[in-house]
């Protein structure tokens, strides 16, 4: 039996330094855009390939941390399946479990950095047609399991959670931006089952329907609805962290340099997931968390983060287990509250 099971996508990745002009545009997020003059050949500072995908990111993550880790995810019968593969076995990831298609490449994605900050070109490839049908799911007992469905393969979701209810398995999830949109309720009536579910800001509120801006309502609805732990990033504000009885504050670990911010997410929730699990806890015994579990959790998950951002791509910066004994993590301002 596996420690953990991560189940979601898997990508192969190019990391591009451009140095190309920004301008205002109004209609993306940041307000800002990229000018790139139709027709012209571009030169990039720098190229750097890896791997990636959400699944894949917490697989780094759980076998860094010294725990029996497999990934099943969906890739193309190609070079980059290929290179996937190789790359988990070297991280001493169990890869029986990873299902290549001919009909599809592997998914792949473009990165364009600049100043940390970047643009995704993504192509969802074989892990868009990723489902249940796929899987053995007798070959999946673990004693955790860490979701993230991306593209269409949040229609196993129900089916997943059925199963780990009935063979005792703890699961952790960080649902998608396409599962939110597309299954919203679903997802709200299945919370019950989960024993810890991470969000930003953003998800948390198109998950409940409920501005972020009314922070104690959004942790209020989602507290009646699960009976685990919840936390929701705020990126360089830090996470908010809901134990059901406790609502604890953090910052975050400052960075020493800003490289790339792509995977910090996942490891914040594979690096949370990783620290119930080093203190022993699962679906049955969650309600048990003491307040010091928690904050060894967060910095735990923090770190984790933090480390990432300072190397490019999504695994290159996954701390090990002893390099999260080094002084340098043991010390992050937490504040609790009673809820």
């Amino acid at each position: 039996m596996y420690d953990v099971v991560t189940i979601g996508s898997a990508t192969r990745d190019a990391f591009f330094k451009v140095n190309f002009e920004i301008i205002p545009w109004s209609k993306t997020p940041s307000g800002r855009g990229y000018l790139l003059p139709l027709g012209e050949k571009l030169e990039v500072d720098d190229v750097f390939f890896t791997i990636g995908g959400n699944a894949v990111n917490a697989s780094v993550t759980f076998a860094r941390q010294g725990f029996k880790t497999a990934c099943v995810s969906k890739t193309g019968c190609d070079v980059s399946g290929e290179e996937i593969k190789r790359r988990l076995k070297k991280e001493g990831v169990e890869t029986r479990l990873l299902i290549c298609i001919s009909k599809r490449p592997t998914a792949y994605s473009v990165l364009l950095l600049r100043g940390g900050e970047r643009t995704i070109l993504g192509y969802h490839g074989a892990s868009d047609v990723f489902n249940i049908r796929d899987i053995d799911l007798k070959k999946l007992k673990s004693k955790w399991w860490y979701l993230s469905l991306a593209g269409e393969s949040d229609r196993m979701f129900k089916k997943l959670l059925k199963f780990a209810a009935e063979n005792k398995v703890t699961v952790a999830f960080n649902p998608s931006g396409h599962h939110l949109h597309h299954k919203r309720q679903e997802i709200l009536s299945l919370l019950r089952d989960l024993t810890f579910l991470v969000l930003n800001e953003e998800e948390a509120a198109a998950l409940t329907g409920i501005s972020f801006k009314k922070e104690r309502e959004v942790f209020k609805k989602l507290d009646r609805l699960m009976p685990g732990i919840l936390a929701v990033t705020s990126g360089r504000g830090g996470v908010t962290v809901s134990d059901g009885r406790f609502i604890y504050k953090a910052g975050i670990f400052k960075e020493r340099y800003l490289v790339d911010r792509t995977g910090a997410g996942d490891a914040f929730g594979s690096g949370f997931t990783a620290g119930l699990m080093r203190r022993g806890f699962n679906f049955s015994n969650i309600e048990h968390i003491k307040p010091t579990d928690v904050m060894y959790v967060i910095r735990l998950a923090s770190a984790n983060a933090t480390a990432v951002i300072e190397r490019t791509g999504a695994t290159e910066g996954i701390i090990t287990r002893n390099e999260f004994e080094k002084p340098r993590w043991k010390s992050l301002k937490i504040a609790i509250r009673r809820i």
